[in-house]
């Protein structure tokens, strides 16, 4: 099917479903809270994927100097780091895709 042709369908359909004449799928989904993490949390999440602080810092995109902070308690992660250190602690073997072994 050509873009023009599914973009049309896709069209039709909207406003029969619009009409009433069709019903749609529907699905209903929960995004977790992003939660928040204290230094003692941050420090266990990294020695948990056995990663120093220079190459945890590498994996997240931040500088070493931002892990540090955050493992002093001087500082603390925003939204996008925050959300990554969950998904990191929630499930460690994610971050060795991001490894280059040499």
């Amino acid at each position: 099917m050509s873009v023009y042709k599914s973009i049309m369908q896709g069209l039709d359909e909207a406003v029969k479903y619009q009409e009433g004449k069709i019903d749609a799928r529907k699905t209903k989904i929960t995004v977790k809270q992003v939660e928040s993490f204290s230094s003692e949390d941050i420090k266990q999440i990294r020695k948990q994927v056995g990663l120093s602080q220079i190459v945890f810092a590498s994996s997240l995109g931040v500088s070493k100097k931002t892990v540090e902070a955050w493992e002093r308690g001087r500082n603390t992660p925003a939204g996008p780091s925050r959300r990554l250190l969950q998904l990191i602690r929630d499930n460690p073997e994610v971050i060795e895709q991001y490894m280059i072994k040499a």
